[in-house]
């Protein structure tokens, strides 16, 4: 028996997994208790060793997901079944399917799981009473395990490897233990496999409302009653006729005008509220006017709106189970930051994030301090590809802008005549400097930055270009994230977070108004959380779209539309 093996061994004794025949692992010196009589045993053992080449295992028809879990779990347990006792289905076998069944309620496809071939075998088995040949029973024992193995680590830990298709996603994989949900599953228990699997699932409010809008959306697509809005000139108060019928139609469908007024042929302020609560919730400048942007958004699909909330559903399960009591959450594709504390929502802010060619990444990280008039060090790739064209363009740049040109570091820094470079002949492929802004109303970090450092050199900062918030797409910087009130940010760290207050009002105004670079270490770190979401939940339990900026939600869904296997790791079974 291989280490892993035993490990799981060790586990599942330790569980007390359902039905676990003590014989078959006993250590004792009857040596007739290690002697498998068992046909079904005997055929699934073989089954299980049977892998060919690729390590591929089938049952029933159907590619085993799972084979290297099945290969150590049933080691683990002499090759003796979970799901069948004296040839009969137990109580977990029959509910399997349906608890598979629910899987479309997450955003997932039941029929990724074996559902009609474990059908098949569960029907051929209750209709044989005891008297099929063994490898029936074993097409339905692993069919079945498979299936739930497959399911469970898809609902905890989502289908897709988001790293796989992904290459700015770097939030670490939660890698959750299965044998508890197994164990849990096999009760003799109504309703015990469906329980387990939905303990699997994120328990963030904001996902159970997803879930609930995928179900309204696709209530939406399978009537008939569907009908874009018409094009034509801008709706606005005042307005009459069949398009704003249309348009009434079409925010209460949505929610977001009461059914009573769906009815109306008339812009009025009710309809010009519902108006700018659904361009606020899609991310549109809230004026009322049913422009072509608002027409676009209105006319949206049912089935596209499924695979989008289908899309973020599976980012959720890509997550912690937990974000934190407290913790800053930056969306970067709606442009947005919120702090929450104690699970309600303190600050919100717009942000503006990295270009669709230079994106913020995703990941989670700790803050732990914060810079006070910072100088900004720019990094070596920017230097080259967006400092050096300008100052080729202005010989007076460096000197306008605040610039120190530098060589080396620590000891051997030297600090250069930027005069006295040839800026023509320096080529970006090999840009000798370093580039330091000093502290000042023209730095482009403004006054303050908060760190957590992290190998992606990205943190959140002020900015000196403010007129840039007034914009509906935000996606602008170099990858670090501009802060439109960053001082609502110091404020909240250090004076008004509970419990830890570093530093006064006073003290805060003095340092800015002298200019010095400042470094304040917080008291208790903030964890914070970079996070992709085109479709998410407010406090308000309203959902809120918004445009694929970096142009990611394709990926996951292409993914999710195929079969995934699931990666073998004994030591989170």
């Amino acid at each position: 028996m291989s280490c892993s093996s035993f490990m799981i061994t060790a586990a599942l004794i330790c569980i007390g997994l359902h039905a676990l025949p003590l014989q078959a692992l006993a250590t004792g010196p009857n040596a007739t208790d290690l002697v498998a009589t068992d046909p079904i045993t005997e055929r699934l053992r073989h089954r299980l060793e049977s892998a060919d080449d690729a390590g591929e295992l089938e049952a029933g028809g159907r590619v085993l997901l799972a084979a290297e879990l099945l290969q150590e779990l049933y080691e683990a347990r002499a090759h003796t079944t979970l799901w069948l006792q004296d040839r009969r289905p137990l109580q977990a076998a029959l509910e399997l399917p349906e608890a598979i069944r629910s899987a479309r309620d997450e955003g997932l496809r039941p029929e990724d799981y074996h559902l009609e071939a474990l059908e098949q075998a569960l029907t051929r088995v209750l209709s044989h009473d005891g008297d099929l040949e063994p490898r029936y029973y074993v097409d339905l024992e692993l069919l079945a395990s498979d299936a739930f193995l497959t399911l469970a680590r898809h609902f905890a830990d989502g289908k897709v490897d988001p790293v796989a298709i992904d290459p700015k996603w770097f939030v670490p994989a939660a890698e959750t233990s299965l044998l508890p949900h197994l164990d849990a599953a096999l009760q003799d228990e109504e309703m015990a496999v469906t329980r387990a699997l939905q303990g699997l699932l994120p328990t963030h409010p904001a996902y159970a409302a997803l879930r609930d809008r995928l179900a309204m959306q696709r209530a939406l697509r399978d009537t008939e009653s569907w009908t874009i809005v018409d094009a034509g000139p801008a709706l606005r108060p005042g307005d009459s006729g069949e398009r704003v019928n249309a348009l009434a139609r079409r925010l209460a469908a949505l929610g977001d005008l009461e059914p009573a007024w769906a009815d109306g042929d008339s812009f009025d302020s009710v309809i010009d509220v519902a108006v700018r609560r659904f361009q606020r919730r899609h991310g549109l400048d809230a004026d009322g006017v049913v422009g072509p942007q608002t027409l676009a958004a209105l006319n949206v699909s049912p089935s596209r709106r499924i695979d989008q909330l289908k899309v973020n559903m599976e980012r959720w399960r890509w997550l912690p189970r937990d974000l934190g009591p407290e913790y800053v959450l930056v969306n970067i594709a709606s442009f947005e930051m919120t702090v929450h504390a104690n699970g309600s929502e303190v600050m919100r802010q717009a942000v503006a994030v990295g270009r669709p060619f230079r994106m913020t990444p995703v990941f989670s990280h700790r803050m732990t301090y914060l810079v006070l008039n910072p100088s900004w060090e720019v990094p070596p790739r920017l230097a080259a590809q967006d400092q050096l064209p300008l100052i080729r363009r202005d010989p007076n740049y460096l000197e306008q802008m605040g610039f120190t040109v530098l060589r080396g570091w620590g000891a051997a820094e030297q600090e250069i005549d930027p005069t006295t470079v040839d800026w023509m002949a320096v080529t970006s492929r090999a840009f000798p400097f370093r580039l330091r802004q000093r502290p000042g109303p023209l730095n482009a970090l403004g006054q303050v930055k908060f760190m957590f450092p992290n190998p992606h050199n990205v943190y959140l900062h002020d900015t000196p270009a403010r007129g840039a918030f007034a914009s509906a797409d935000r996606a602008i910087s170099s990858g670090c994230i501009r802060l439109s009130d960053p001082m609502a940010l110091v404020d909240w760290l250090l004076l008004r977070r509970p419990a830890v207050a570093t530093l006064s009002e006073e003290r805060i105004s003095a340092i800015i108004e002298s200019g010095r670079e400042t470094t304040v270490r917080l008291s208790r770190p903030m964890p914070i959380h970079l996070l992709y979401w085109t479709a998410w939940i407010e406090e308000d339990a309203v959902v809120h779209y918004t445009n694929d900026v970096y142009q990611r939600d394709g990926a996951v869904l292409e993914a999710l539309l195929g079969t995934a296997p699931v990666e073998p790791a004994s030591t989170i079974l």
